[in-house]
């Protein structure tokens, strides 16, 4: 194999994991949305509610954990990676959303109460750290 087919063939793999990272991204973007009251997109961009922006961004970074670990573990077989980036992404998409619903309701932090709330809120900041939790214990599990 010569070294443009190489790089040809590594810059391909490159843009398919990022575009099924990207997917899983939104996807779990929309998913945070769906369990959170009112439009989350709205929230963040007009009213700039802190609590809501770290929920998504964890969630994101969450993803991003469980998708950079797929890779990892795909050992250069792409199909087989991609495959297992995108399912491992949505398994881990889906405990994020779980959990949060299981804080909201066993451990009483609200993320319907968090999302009215202007200022940064301890609450918000452990259902963070919660998603941020998860990814990792996910992305090791894929490893």
């Amino acid at each position: 194999m010569t070294l443009l087919e190489t790089l040809a063939r590594g810059a391909g793999a490159i843009a398919s994991y990022a575009a099924v990272g990207v997917i899983l991204m939104i996807v779990g973007f929309y998913v945070i949305d769906w369990a959170t009251p009112g439009k989350l997109s709205e929230i963040i961009r007009s009213e700039r509610n802190p609590n809501a922006t770290l929920l998504a961004t964890s969630a994101l970074a969450a993803v991003g954990l469980i998708v950079a670990a797929s890779i990892w573990s795909s050992g250069g077989r792409l199909a087989e990676g991609l495959a297992g980036t995108a399912v491992f992404g949505l398994v881990g998409i889906v405990v994020q959303t779980v959990a949060m619903l299981i804080f909201d309701k066993i451990v009483g932090i609200s993320v319907r109460d968090l999302i009215k709330e202007q200022q940064l809120q301890p609450g918000a900041r452990l259902l963070a750290v919660t998603h941020v939790a998860i990814g990792l214990i996910t992305a090791v599990a894929v490893i």
